[in-house]
């Protein structure tokens, strides 16, 4: 998952502003520092409180390549994160509901899906069960 960033040069270095989400910029004396600058800003704007109800707009793959833009990858287990939360909205299920159609023994087993970590392969196929069309390609740091 790569969301991107409309960069522009300035007297000492650059700066750049998400285009999906405007409230992530940051700045940088070098490419490389801004890079890292909004990879981390990044993380940190997307880490959104488990059990929360807001979804952030999913990354425009239009704007891939365009010009003075820049794509920064999510971390993927934060993206993971993101696609559960978006998918257990998406659906207007509560906690409770989405825990019961993973089979999961209790809400906080669901609610750590939300948060970034590292789930069991047998959670993943709970999940691949509840939702057939989870983006699973998109969460990889090579996934467009």
């Amino acid at each position: 998952m790569k969301y991107h960033f409309k960069v522009q040069a300035e007297d000492k270095g650059f700066s750049a502003i998400c285009m999906e989400l405007p409230e992530c910029l940051s700045e940088g004396n070098t490419m490389d520092e801004l890079r890292a600058n909004l990879k981390e800003a990044l993380d940190l704007t997307l880490d959104e409180p488990a059990g929360s109800n807001y979804t952030f707009p999913l990354p425009d793959p239009t704007l891939e390549g365009a010009d003075e833009v820049i794509s920064i990858s999510v971390d993927p287990q934060l993206a993971f994160a993101l696609f559960v939360r978006q998918y257990r909205v998406s659906r207007r299920w509560t906690l409770r509901q989405a825990q019961q159609a993973l089979g999961l023994p209790n809400r906080t087993s669901y609610t750590r899906l939300e948060q970034k970590g590292n789930p069991r392969l047998s959670t993943l196929e709970k999940i691949w069960e509840a939702y057939e069309d989870f983006p699973m390609h998109r969460v990889s740091k090579k996934a467009v």
